[in-house]
This record gives C-alpha cells, sequence and structure tokens, in this order.
C-alpha cells in the first residue's frame, strides 16, 4: 500500500501549479494582446477573418517553435486560427518521419512502416531462384 502524501504538501503542488498556471496566462496575454494589435484579425493560414466572441479562436503561433522568443517586433508570430495552429504543430512533430531523420535532421529509423521496404531484396532473391 502507498503512504498517502500529506495535506500540506498537496497544498504546496496545488499553490505551485496556480502560480504557474497564472504566469503561463500573463506571459500568453501579454505577447497575444500585442499580435492582435499589431496584426489583423486573420489567420495566416486559412485567411479566415475573426472578430468580437470568434477572435478568442485566433492563436498566436511562434514561427521558431520556441515560446520563449518574443521580439517586440513580432517578427517570431503570426496569427493562426485553432484548426491551423493545431495542424502546424502536428506537421512540426511529424517533420522527417517520412524520410527517416528527426526534427534536427539526424538520421533515424523511420517510425512509420513502410511495406516496399524490401522489396528490392525480395525480387532478387525470387529472380536468383527462377535462374536456377
Amino acid at each position: 500500500m502507498k503512504p498517502k502524501a500529506s495535506q500540506s504538501k498537496i497544498d504546496q503542488c496545488d499553490k505551485m501549479l496556480r502560480g504557474y498556471k497564472k504566469e503561463l496566462a500573463v506571459r500568453a496575454k501579454g505577447y497575444r494582446a500585442q499580435a492582435l494589435k499589431m496584426f489583423p484579425h486573420i489567420c495566416a493560414s486559412c485567411c479566415r477573418e475573426f472578430s468580437g466572441k470568434r477572435l478568442r479562436e485566433l492563436t498566436v503561433h511562434h514561427k521558431d517553435h520556441n515560446h520563449e522568443n518574443n521580439p517586440p517586433d513580432g517578427s517570431n508570430w503570426e496569427l493562426l486560427c485553432l484548426y491551423c495552429h493545431d495542424h502546424e504543430h502536428e506537421k512540426y512533430r511529424m517533420k522527417g518521419f517520412s524520410d527517416g531523420t528527426d526534427i534536427e535532421g539526424k538520421m533515424t529509423n523511420p517510425t512509420l512502416f513502410n511495406p516496399f521496404e524490401n522489396l528490392d531484396k525480395l525480387l532478387k532473391s525470387k529472380d536468383q531462384n527462377s535462374e536456377s
């Protein structure tokens, strides 16, 4: 049986988590507010326009995927709708998997299954067997 965590430790963790969430919200609000002042309220990918209550569906995307890189001129930001933002991060996450490289360009084993991977070996062995 696992020992129960003391209430004071749980309270400490809750307090820390609340502080972290608050800090993230303040930081995000800062560059989001700046980006919304700088750029037209249009998704840079699908070109849909956002206003009123729907403005909350427009997010700030960091072009270099580094959330700490927030230059005051907004050169690392673009406004993307929720759907295009998710798609952009999925593309970044999957980058290189089809050609055997990872995100940094280092060679790895591709994680996606390739049904034709050993086809040339199978064909060569079949040709050699038929010649015999």
